[in-house]
């Protein structure tokens, strides 16, 4: 296993798919393993019987299915790349700062998806926010059509 780690964010979005693949491309370049991390707001919880089963769904549990979803994907593209997937709790911006801190990482890969206000027309509001709080370097992959 490697030392280095590239994180990025991934909701189940074209947007975040697009950023994905730069970030498996760009641990591909620099050695290092990929992890996905999907952000879920406030963790809850529910008990639901069907039949004679019981399952246990969580906020943390359909974050957890999509990051392994996507990962499922690049793992296809990128054979070689070692991809981990977590999901963590909070807004994506600060899911992804914590992450990278918690994993000393190398990089954070974000999309630029655009959103409304003189802010956002540079960069969307997740990227916008790690970029700001982020102890390491940012990449911002572009992501949208013109």
């Amino acid at each position: 296993m490697t030392d280095k780690v590239v994180v990025t964010g991934v909701d189940g979005s074209e947007t975040a798919a697009a950023a994905a693949e730069r970030a498996a491309y760009l641990a591909e370049a620099l050695g290092a393993r990929l992890h996905m991390v999907s952000a879920y707001g406030k963790f809850e919880s529910e008990t639901v019987k069907i039949g004679s089963d019981t399952l246990m769904l969580s906020t943390e549990n359909e974050a957890e299915k999509v990051a392994d979803k996507a990962a499922a994907v690049v793992r296809a593209a990128h054979p070689g790349l070692e991809v981990t997937t977590a999901a963590a709790e909070g807004k994506p911006g600060e899911a992804l700062v914590n992450t990278a801190d918690a994993l000393d990482a190398e990089l954070i890969v974000v999309g630029n998806k655009r959103v409304q206000g003189i802010a956002g027309r540079v960069l969307g509001s997740i990227a916008r926010d790690v970029a700001a709080h982020a102890s390491c370097d940012v990449y911002v992959a572009h992501t949208h059509t013109r």
